[in-house]
C-alpha cells in the first residue's frame, strides 16, 4: 500500500513481516513537479511489484532543508526502515544526519559524490561514468589522441578530470579549453583550440611559396588550396564536449567554420545529448555519446504518459528503480525468513550482482556511489541509434 503524507504524530501499526519505507519528495514549492515525477514513478513500482506487506509512506520535503530534517525525523518515529530521497543535496545532508545516528539506510536521488557514504547511497547519474565510458569506447576504435572543450565552471573541470583519469590508461590528453558564454570569447576559445590562425598562416604561406614557382605542378597544387581555410591537422583524433543541447547546437557549428573537421574528428558526448534537436545540425552526424539503454527507459516513459497524461522528469527512474530495489529487498528476505534489520543491510543493498533497473543494470557500492551499465549511441539523421550495447550483467561489466 501507499500511505499518504505522514504527520509528526502518527503511529504505524506494523503487522509482522511488514516492510514500511519512507520517501522524502519535495511535493509542495518550486520543486513540486519533479516531487510529482518522482512519487508518481514510485507508485507505478510499487504497484508492479509489492505484496500486502510493502508500504510506502510519503513525507513532504517542500524542497527546503529543515523540512527535509523534520521529515526524515518523522520518518524515524514512524519506524521505517529505508528512506528513499530526498532530490537535493542540502535536503540528503540534513536528513542523513537524522538517518545515519539511527542505523537507517538512504538510498538519495542526487548526484553529487560528496555526500554519500556511511549507510547513505546515491542513485544518481553520474556525467563522469558517461565520460569513462565513451572514451574507453574510443580506445576500442583506435582512437588514443584527446581534446576537450568544456564550460569555465565545477562541472567543467569534473569533465576534464574525468576525461585525464581515463584517457591516461591508454591515450593521452593534447589539449583543454575551457568555454565561457559571451559569443566572441567562445569564438577565440574554439579558434585557439583548433590552433585556427596558425593553420591559417600556414596556408597563406604555402599559397605564397606555390605561386612563386610558375609551373604547372604548383599552380595545380595552388587550385587543390583555394577551397581551403587552413593547412595541417589538430592534435587530437577526439574532442569532448561535456555541454546540453542547447551549447552544442551554439558550439558544433563553430567547431566545423574554424576547420575542426566532424568528417575528421569525432565528437564525444554525455547524457545530455540524448536530445532530438541535435539530430537537425550537420556538423554532429555521427557523433558519439554514453547513456543509459533507451529500450526499457522508452517503455517505461509510455507507460508513464499513459497513466498520468504527461512527460516524466528524467529522473523519474531513479525512484522507480530506488523503489523496486527495497521491494525486492523486502521479498528476498521474507523468502528467506530474514530478520527485519538485515533485509536492507549494508549486505544486502551492495549485492555484487546488482540489479535490473529501468536505466539498465546498476548496483550500489560501499562508498555509497552507484555503478551503472551505460550503451553508446551514434547521432544520426532519424535519431540516436545505439551501437555499443550496456552490459547484461556486472559479470561484464567494463564502465
Amino acid at each position: 500500500m501507499i500511505a499518504g503524507p505522514a504527520g509528526p504524530t502518527s503511529d504505524i501499526l506494523r503487522k509482522p513481516g511488514a516492510v514500511t519505507v519512507g520517501i522524502l519528495l519535495p511535493l509542495t514549492g518550486t520543486a513540486a513537479p519533479f516531487g510529482r515525477d518522482l512519487l508518481a514513478a514510485a507508485q507505478m513500482a510499487v504497484f508492479d511489484l509489492a505484496d500486502s506487506n510493502f508500504e510506502l509512506r510519503l513525507y513532504d520535503t517542500g524542497g527546503q532543508v529543515e523540512q527535509a530534517r523534520i521529515a526524515a525525523l518523522a520518518a524515524q518515529r514512524e519506524g521505517v526502515q529505508i528512506i528513499l530521497g530526498p532530490l537535493f543535496s542540502d535536503a540528503v545532508v540534513a536528513a542523513a544526519n537524522v538517518a545515519r545516528p539511527a542505523r537507517i539506510p538512504v538510498l538519495a536521488f542526487s548526484n553529487n559524490r560528496e555526500i554519500v557514504g556511511d549507510g547513505v547511497y546515491t542513485m544518481g547519474f553520474f556525467p563522469e561514468d558517461q565520460v569513462r565510458r565513451i572514451v574507453d569506447f574510443s580506445f576500442s576504435r583506435d582512437m588514443t589522441r584527446f581534446s576537450a572543450l568544456a564550460p569555465d565552471d565545477l562541472y567543467g573541470s569534473r569533465m576534464v578530470a574525468a576525461l585525464n583519469e581515463t584517457a591516461i590508461v591508454g591515450g593521452q590528453v593534447t589539449d583543454v579549453a575551457f568555454y565561457q558564454d559571451e559569443t566572441q570569447v567562445l569564438i577565440d576559445t574554439v579558434k585557439r583550440l583548433g590552433r585556427y590562425d596558425e593553420r591559417h598562416r600556414a596556408l597563406l604561406a604555402q599559397r605564397r611559396e606555390l605561386a612563386s614557382r610558375d609551373d604547372e605542378l604548383s599552380r595545380r597544387a595552388l587550385r587543390r588550396l583555394e577551397d581551403l581555410e587552413t593547412l595541417g591537422e589538430v592534435e587530437f583524433e577526439a574532442l569532448l564536449l561535456p555541454a546540453s543541447g542547447e551549447e552544442v547546437l551554439r558550439i558544433a557549428p563553430l567547431l566545423a567554420f574554424y576547420d575542426i573537421d566532424p568528417s575528421q574528428i569525432k565528437l564525444l558526448g554525455t547524457w545530455l545529448w540524448d536530445d532530438p534537436a541535435l539530430r537537425t545540425e550537420p556538423s554532429l552526424a555521427g557523433a558519439w555519446f554514453a547513456a543509459p539503454p533507451a529500450t526499457t527507459r522508452r517503455r517505461f516513459v509510455e507507460r508513464f504518459k499513459r497513466l498520468y497524461e504527461r512527460s516524466p522528469d528524467r529522473r523519474a527512474t531513479l525512484a522507480y528503480d530506488a523503489t523496486a530495489l527495497t521491494i525486492v529487498l523486502a521479498q528476498r528476505a521474507a523468502r528467506a525468513n530474514a530478520a527485519s534489520p538485515n533485509t536492507f543491510s549494508t549486505v544486502a543493498l551492495t549485492s555484487p550482482g546488482g540489479f535490473t533497473g529501468m536505466d539498465g543494470i546498476f548496483r550500489l557500492r560501499p562508498s555509497g556511489l552507484v555503478e551503472r551499465g551505460l550503451a553508446v549511441f551514434e547521432i544520426q539523421r532519424d535519431g540516436a541509434r545505439e551501437i555499443d550495447p550496456a552490459p547484461k550483467s556486472f559479470d561484464d561489466f567494463t564502465n
